[in-house]
């Protein structure tokens, strides 16, 4: 393909299929005349043209990669090349934060010759999905805690998710172990201890001892703890226990296939939480999180600190 027009909010798809394309198209002798790196900032769509119209050197085709190509200018300059494009050149056009309308002149154009990808964001449900996958492409073992932690420490970042995995695998190289909890702690500063997936679990086992300590250890560590990505946590769980309390096929794999989980997610959090939480707790639970949220910012708040606001929820949802 002459073109190909990468978009979408998600930046680690973008890159990877980015660095994909320009190392099948050219070899590494090939790549230093023929690879042209521009960027929107400091281009325009008019000199990208230019460049795309350029032919190879000692070699089948050249490749141009337009990186932050949200900012560029006089982008319709794309149109016209799209109409008639080399086939010598690959142009890789890389947009991040956002799409463009499919329903411009532009994105026809480029949907007749070449291949328009947009690269979405993953939901939360999808993330241990990714860091399973990244896993088995680095020939790496991970428990099924160790994957959980991750995913909400991190969250939908998948640059930094990548990035954290591949601290674990070098770690986990040295040594041929399998990466769990007390790895991720070692590797990546997350405590296996004191995280959002450990106060979920005391919450579930109606730990008072334990939910309590981890409070207490958010509310000591302020550069480590932030409330909302906590509340983040607890909302996505109290939320998918509703659901599951009202799903047709409350068993281990039916909830699993309604919930988007694992049915080890399942067998370890949600079957549990629904003995301990009615339907009706879990609904005044939502809303607790939700007041704690607007007071968290500035709703009728006069001076509980987030640690406060925090213990205060924890009590109510194990009382």
């Amino acid at each position: 393909m002459p073109i190909y027009y990468l978009m979408g909010e998600e930046a680690y798809y973008i890159d990877r299929i980015e660095e994909t394309i320009t190392n099948e198209a050219l070899t590494a002798d090939e790549r230093d005349f023929n690879l042209t790196i521009l960027y929107g900032p400091q281009t325009n769509g008019v000199e990208v043209v230019n460049a795309a119209k350029r032919y190879p050197m000692m070699a089948e085709r050249q490749v141009v990669v337009v990186r932050e190509a949200q900012r560029l200018d006089q982008r319709e300059a794309l149109m016209f090349y799209a109409q008639h494009p080399l086939q010598s050149t690959v142009l890789v056009v890389c947009h991040k934060e956002g799409t463009l309308d499919r329903r411009t002149k532009l994105m026809a154009e480029m949907q007749k010759v070449g291949v328009v990808f947009e690269s979405r964001r993953l939901y939360d449900r999808e993330l241990p999905a990714f860091v399973n996958s990244y896993a088995r492409q680095k020939q790496m073992e991970m428990a099924p805690e160790a994957v959980q932690i991750l995913c909400e420490h991190v969250g939908s970042d998948l640059c930094r998710l990548a990035t954290e995995m591949d601290k674990l695998a070098i770690a986990a190289g040295k040594t041929k172990q399998r990466i769990d909890a007390a790895l991720i702690e070692a590797c990546t500063g997350i405590s296996k201890d004191y995280n959002s997936f450990e106060l979920v679990g005391a919450l579930v086992e109606r730990d008072v001892m334990k939910a309590n300590r981890i409070v207490n250890y958010f509310d000591s560590n302020p550069k480590g703890f932030a409330l909302q990505p906590t509340l983040a946590t607890l909302f996505k769980f109290f939320s998918d226990l509703m659901l599951a309390h009202y799903a047709p096929d409350k068993s281990e794999r039916g909830l699993a296939a309604w919930l988007g989980q694992s049915e080890w997610q399942v067998r370890k959090g949600v079957l549990p939480a629904m003995r301990a939480f009615s339907a009706m707790k879990v609904f005044n639970i939502i809303a607790e999180i939700r007041r704690t949220d607007a007071t968290a910012k500035g709703v009728g708040n006069v001076k509980a600190t987030d640690g406060d606001l925090l213990k205060q929820l924890v009590f109510y949802i194990l009382h």
